[in-house]
């Protein structure tokens, strides 16, 4: 007989879920409404570059009951509508910028926006997404005085711990960047999330799990990981599809064995929000995968539990004197 699996410190899932720690510290769910307050990119508006991150799409991620022109109020109040209903037993509900760089812009204007929705009486709080060189501290420092009434989730598109990469997929910014930026916002209080892409054009095996330690030995408190998936309208999917051999995607047994092996190297202090991402059927050019985002957790534990590992198993921490 095979031996029985070792316990994992975090029971049958094996990876430390966002999720668990929201509810435990709010008393509950904590749900996103998604605003649209149409701000841009650098490196959209032509102040690093133009055209965009290669692999951005933003209605690829962007939820059907936002309209721009409506006031961030409305749109609130028309993600709650849906929300209630998908949801009923959320205990808070916080506003999210999620589209472009929401912190790119006149600081009077950014601190409009997150009052405007501040003052909505049933959100009692702010996931803000950005970039790490859009991050001034003049808005760092007002987001840690938010921070002190208000549930502050600050989301970071590091997207990739390499360069070279980076440079690839038209990004505008290194990875010296988002530590840099992290650094800054965590000494502030300021609970931090980064976004990494696995599988970008640049990349490889060595590199992406390197990037596991590079995420482990900064101060991030949660990670949201995503598979390149090819959106349409995007220079990526246009690349792609005048020659295939210039972007390499990942199957789906490819993606599970892959974030198994990342999460293994991964702190087991660092909490995961996502584990991969699905674009609308309409939307998505490829790859096809036989798998909905909500069987992919269960899939990643089971790998896990195969190997009879878990999230930080293979961690080593960095010596503080190297």
């Amino acid at each position: 007989m095979s031996p029985e699996p070792r316990l994992s410190p975090f029971g049958e899932r094996r990876y430390n879920a966002w999720n668990d720690y929201v509810k435990a510290r709010h008393g509950g769910r904590v749900q996103k409404v998604s605003v649209e307050a149409g701000f841009t990119c650098p490196n959209r508006d032509g102040l690093l570059g133009t055209g965009g991150c290669t692999f951005c799409n933003n209605a690829g991620f962007t939820p059907g009951y936002l309209d721009r022109r409506q006031s961030i109020g409305t749109q609130i109040d028309n993600g709650l509508d849906f929300l209630r209903r998908r949801y009923p037993r959320t205990r808070h509900h916080i506003a999210y910028f999620q589209s472009y760089t929401n912190t790119y812009g006149e600081f009077d204007r950014l601190r409009a926006c997150y009052d405007e929705a501040l003052a909505h009486p049933e959100i009692s709080g702010l996931a803000i997404g950005t970039r790490p060189d859009c991050l001034p501290d003049q808005v760092l420092d007002y987001l840690a005085e938010l921070a002190r009434e208000h549930i502050i989730e600050l989301e970071i598109g590091v997207e990739s711990c390499n360069d070279i990469a980076l440079h690839r997929v038209n990004r505008g910014h290194d990875f010296a960047a988002s530590a840099d930026a992290i650094r800054r916002a965590a000494a502030r209080g300021l609970e931090v999330s980064a976004h990494l892409i696995l599988g970008l054009p640049g990349e490889s095996t060595a590199s992406m799990l390197d990037g596991a330690r590079q995420l482990s030995a900064l101060p991030l408190r949660g990670l949201k990981l995503h598979q390149l998936e090819l959106v349409r309208g995007t220079a990526l999917a246009r690349e792609w599809q005048a020659d295939p051999a210039t972007v390499q995607l990942l199957g789906e047994d490819e993606y599970i064995s892959l974030l198994a092996d990342f999460l293994e190297r991964l702190s087991p202090d660092l909490l995961l929000q996502r584990l991969g991402s699905e674009v609308p059927p309409n939307l998505k050019l490829a790859p096809h995968w036989n798998l909905r985002l909500y069987e992919l957790a269960p899939r990643i534990s089971a790998e896990l539990a195969r190997r009879d590992t878990w999230q930080g198993c293979r961690y080593r921490p960095a010596s503080p004197h190297a």
